[in-house]
């Protein structure tokens, strides 16, 4: 009989989770101490498994720029100490191993954890021994500044960059972010297709593929098949890589990238709009509170972030917004726009500034919103739906909507998007069999990143970007 199994006592059931609570709170690599553990280790002899990242000094003191994986720190080697623990001819080994060691070259390193007031992180490694574990010879990223086309060639190697390094951090955090705010409210995660035989969407973004002699395409979203979760489960979320042919070069493009894209039945869009706010305030704290260590290296003002968690978001009509863009038209110099226009990057930018917060934008025009959404109840010319835009000019990070329940509203808007009714007979099937009142939205990842990052550009937010030119690595 196993610990969990029947003749376990409840004593040691405890202990068996207590021992896998601090097996998951455990970042040593072997026998190995993280950096971002060392302040534990003060006044310690500790062994680190790191890359350098960087060397300085000259004489008698070298100083190494140390990563691995979880932080940054300095090392500092002192030839009178080596001299002191190994003598003369072992030091003279020892230190010259230091001396000539090569940017990313991996090595174990021991030495003692001092608080250092005077670094960022706060802490350096008073180095006693040194062993070259791999050598680095050429390597290509030099502490000089490089071009981006150069950079993203070296992707491979720019993600061990400090700037890369900590939003890849920041990422990881959102993610985790995620199933610990979803989890904890009942949702369960479904995983929808990344190959399908329709185009949710439109049919003008679509990157197609031969499937067995029929054509098939890359998901552009996983909704449709979260519509089709929430009916079976009530509550349910998507999270994976989804897909947009658009020839864009702008800094808010991918052509791959990842949504997070929750459904709710029996819900309405009000109640979805209480989710999406809740949700982001979520992620943002729990970038802040677990995190620190890379909003510090990249100079996040976090006032600014807990800012947005304080404060409600804003609410505004699609109808306001353009009256409110034509208002200051001349004082500004987006695009003239009109009602019936969607907005372009500039509106997007100028709205969440004008408000200073997140701002939701409600009920767009029928005619540029896809064909599943939910009409007003009063209005013939908008739906039901809502776009996130967030601050510091970073635009939509969140689209959502109530979805339509009407099985021949919905085989009509089919016809007028010119898709096939076949195609979508499942999801039609979803209207047939129990229909319901039901929302859900999606949040673009990488935007997400960028924004809570305060990072210039989106193909920093993902560690292999696509890009309309770009295939590898």
């Amino acid at each position: 009989m196993t610990l969990l199994g029947r003749s376990a006592s409840r004593g040691q059931v405890s202990s068996f989770h207590e021992m896998e609570a601090q097996k998951v709170g455990n970042r040593k690599m072997g026998n190995f101490v993280s950096i971002i553990d060392v302040k534990d280790y003060v006044d310690q002899e500790i062994t680190l498994g790191a890359w350098v990242a960087n060397k300085s000094g000259k004489g008698k003191i070298a100083f190494l720029q140390l990563r691995d994986g979880t932080a940054y720190f300095q090392a500092v080697a002192f030839k009178p100490n080596f001299i002191e623990k190994f003598g003369e001819e072992e030091d003279l080994d020892k230190y010259e191993n230091i001396k000539h060691v090569a940017q990313e070259t991996s090595v174990k390193i021991t030495g003692t954890v001092k608080a250092d007031d005077r670094s960022k992180f706060g802490y350096e490694l008073d180095v006693t021994d040194i062993e070259v574990i791999g050598e680095s010879v050429d390597y290509p990223i030099t502490p000089k500044d490089h071009g981006t086309d150069f950079l993203m060639d070296n992707r491979h190697l720019w993600l061990r960059s400090r700037k890369q390094h900590a939003i890849m951090l920041v990422r990881n955090e959102i993610i985790r972010a995620t199933y610990e705010f979803f989890n904890a409210r009942g949702f369960i995660k479904i995983d929808s297709p990344i190959l399908t035989g329709s185009a949710p969407e439109g049919t003008t973004e679509l990157f197609e593929t031969d499937y067995f002699g029929q054509p098939a395409f890359l998901s552009q979203t996983g909704q449709l098949y979260a519509e089709a979760g929430a009916m079976a489960f009530g509550k349910v979320f998507t999270f994976g890589p989804t897909f947009r042919a658009e020839k864009s070069k702008t800094r808010r493009h991918l052509t791959e990238f990842w949504m997070i894209e929750p459904e709710m039945a029996f819900t309405t869009h009000e109640e979805s709009l209480d989710v999406q706010e809740a949700y982001v305030k979520h992620i943002i704290k729990a970038v802040i509170d677990n995190q620190a260590y890379a909003l510090n290296e990249l100079d996040r003002d976090v006032a600014v972030l807990e800012k947005y968690i304080e404060i409600p978001f804003k609410k505004i009509t699609y109808d306001d917004a353009v009256a409110l863009l034509q208002e200051h038209q001349a004082d500004n110099d987006y695009e003239k726009i009109e009602w019936g226009d969607d907005f372009g990057s500039p509106h997007e930018t100028w709205i969440s500034n004008y408000f200073g917060v997140p701002t939701f934008i409600l009920n767009y025009p029928k005619a540029i919103k896809a064909f599943y959404m939910k009409p007003h109840p009063t209005r013939e010319d908008v739906v039901i739906c809502a776009d996130l835009l967030a601050p510091e000019g970073y635009g939509e990070i969140i689209g959502g909507s109530e979805r339509a329940t009407d099985y021949e509203y919905l085989k009509t808007k089919l016809v007028e998007f010119g898709l096939s009714e076949e195609e979508y007979a499942w999801y039609l099937d979803l209207r047939k069999y129990g229909s319901v009142p039901h929302s859900g939205f999606g949040l673009g990842l990488e935007r997400a990143v960028t924004w809570i990052t305060g990072n210039e550009h989106i193909r920093e937010a993902i560690p292999f970007p696509r890009l309309l030119h770009r295939l590898k690595p």
